[in-house]
């Protein structure tokens, strides 16, 4: 574990604040506040209770420990009262407060470039910073947690250094009880107390870190082998069939050995504290013993007595809380430095800064010029060379065997990645130079690995909580889903799946399809585009969706992308893809008269299968 200079731990740990105060508001404000009081009401009884015993072994006047005694009931329960109070509020954001860590990546996720997504340096990154916080607590939440216990332990300091003054200038009469070097000798044994446990707990943290490092994987590979195998239905069928569990059985013991191997550390970080609460006992005896001389000389009443004892172990637990927080600020400051690496990621695409024109006539063209493009880490080049101009409105098929660049041609389009080399043109505009966020709502795009998610009907087709029932139902009708929706318990409002409602509604593959459809005509964006996103179906199916798809559409471009050269027969252009460039463009009468292209190569490959 790389050791922080104090100003960099300093700069982290405020910088750990500062998120938690803008995705946790308040929780760590109530977390100050509860601890103030609850530290300091002991402290209060402490006094009060001394005072009523000095004053019941002395002149016993009933009316003061009447007065004393009320003091004592009222402060409880003001104090009790307050406490319950902000705890709840507390209790209730610290719930929370799990779910807005996630936020904290979700931001984070949206804001990456899309080649970052996919870099698998990053997504360790990502997850190793996220199951430490998520399984350990480390970093946000120790911060949240090592809130409370740096108040107590400034509490339990200060107020102990004013209450215990007395028991050091107090004089009993006896020469050797009344010497400074008492002073001297008892906190030198609490700070000695305290720094045996300060050592006690940076060694102990050194094995944690080493352990951690290793139990990240582990814990990953486990709630792998253990949980997700068999309780995901996608993964749950192969299982089953094919007795995986015996495979995932294996490697979960394979594991667990692995683990046994560091059990000897675990004895270490058991026996380091241990060691250090012996150390802390001496240093208590160490002041209980100057109070015992001290009163028995006769330096002060029975009360005192009481007061002093409780003082010195809360001056003891609190130098001890002390040294052991800012031991462990080491630990979690090391962590966030790691969740700070990964939010701290730059973004390398070029956001832009022009306006996208709005045109009433629809004159929009879009110019690949000689574009090339090779995918991060890479060594083939995914296109090569392309060269193609369409004007927005007309009807655009994509086709080719796998591999020949189509979706990659599309994902340049949409600007999830730059073009290695050459540049793709708006109205003769570099799409760079527009304006980023822009640019990307110009495109509704179903893709061929699309998502709905676990929420109500109506929001998957807005992608959105709040959205217009009227608009959402029409472009379901259009979808071909009418008849599903008439049959919804709830509706639009009827929730998809059973991940979080137990009413929730499976669907099948064609209904997904058809609602992600009514989600690109919701969004009613310039460009629609079909990126085969009905490949499981049969081409007579898949047919149908593209030409009810392309009469919804009107003047708008559709792009469609597809390995059945039938399913696309009615776009005006269609362009071919073989080995990252297109190698024919035009009408299918015009490319499946070429008897020497590709297009009639595929078109007679696929036809065979389908005549009698």
């Amino acid at each position: 574990m790389d050791r922080m200079t104090i100003g960099r731990r300093v700069a982290v740990t405020a910088r750990g604040f500062r998120i938690l105060g803008n995705y946790c508001p308040g929780l760590v404000q109530g977390k100050v506040f509860y601890e103030l009081i609850h530290s300091l009401q002991p402290f209060v009884t402490v006094w009060l209770s001394a005072k009523i015993i000095n004053e019941l072994s002395g002149e016993q006047r009933i009316r003061r420990i009447a007065v004393l005694v009320v003091w004592v009931i009222v402060i409880n329960f003001i104090c009790a009262v307050v406490k319950n109070s902000i705890q709840r509020v507390c209790s209730e954001k610290e719930t929370q407060m799990w779910g807005w860590f996630g936020k904290v990546f979700s931001d984070k996720q949206m804001s990456l470039d899309f080649e970052d997504l996919e870099n698998a340096k990053i997504q360790r990154q990502r997850q190793e910073a996220e199951e430490n916080l998520f399984m350990f607590g480390n970093g946000l939440a120790q911060l949240v947690w090592g809130t409370s216990g740096l108040v107590k332990a400034s509490v339990d300091i200060a107020a102990s250094m004013v209450m215990i003054g007395p028991l050091f200038f107090s004089k009993s009469g006896n020469p050797a009880a009344d010497h400074p070097a008492w002073m001297f000798a008892v906190l030198f044994c609490i700070l000695l107390g305290g720094l045996s446990k300060s050592k006690a707990t940076i060694k102990e943290n050194r094995i944690f870190m080493k352990w951690c490092q290793g139990t990240v994987w582990f814990n990953r590979t486990f709630m792998f082998f253990g949980r997700e195998l068999y309780v995901n239905p996608e993964r749950a069928k192969d299982v089953r069939i094919y007795q995986q569990d015996l495979i995932a059985e294996k490697e979960l013991d394979k594991l667990i050995r692995r683990d046994r191997e560091n059990q000897g550390d675990y004895f270490q970080m058991a026996f380091f504290p241990a060691a250090a609460t012996v150390a802390v006992g001496l240093a208590n005896m160490a002041g209980y013993l100057l109070v015992a001389v001290k009163a028995y000389f006769g330096a002060f009443g029975v009360g005192s007595i009481v007061q002093y004892v409780a003082v010195l172990q809360r001056l003891g637990d609190g130098l001890q809380e002390l040294m052991f927080l800012l031991s462990d600020n080491q630990v979690y400051c090391t962590h966030l430095q790691k969740l700070f690496d990964y939010l701290d990621l730059p973004g390398h695409m070029y956001q832009g800064t022009l306006t996208v024109e709005k045109r009433d006539d629809n004159e929009y063209f879009v110019e690949f010029r000689n574009v090339s493009f090779r995918y991060p880490g890479a060594e083939q080049y995914a296109l090569r060379h392309v060269n193609f101009r369409f004007k927005v409105g007309g009807r655009l098929a994509i086709v080719g065997m796998n591999g020949s660049g189509k979706t990659t041609f599309i994902k340049l389009l949409c600007r999830l990645y730059d073009p290695t080399e050459g540049e793709i043109l708006l109205n003769g505009v570099d799409i760079r130079k527009y304006d980023y966020e822009e640019y990307m709502s110009i495109f509704s795009v179903v893709f061929q690995d699309f998502r709905l998610f676990s929420f109500g009907l109506g929001q998957n087709v807005a992608a959105g909580f709040a959205y217009d029932p009227e608009r959402a139902a029409s472009c379901l009708e259009k979808a071909g889903f009418g008849d599903r929706l008439g049959s919804m318990p709830q509706g639009l409002d009827t929730c998809l799946y059973k991940d979080f409602e137990k009413d929730g509604v499976e669907i099948s593959g064609g209904e997904a399809q058809k609602i992600a459809l009514a989600r690109a005509l919701y969004k009613s964006a310039p460009f629609m585009i079909l990126d085969e996103p009905t490949a499981a179906l049969d081409p007579v199916a898949e047919g149908e969706v593209y030409s009810r798809f392309d009469e919804i559409v009107g003047d708008k471009t559709a792009v469609y992308i597809s390995h059945r050269l039938s399913s696309c027969r009615f776009c005006d252009v269609i362009a071919v893809f073989d080995q990252g460039q297109i190698v024919q463009k035009g009408s299918h009468e015009q490319l499946v008269a070429d008897e020497k292209g590709k297009y009639f190569e595929l078109w007679h490959a696929q036809a065979q299968y389908y005549k009698k």
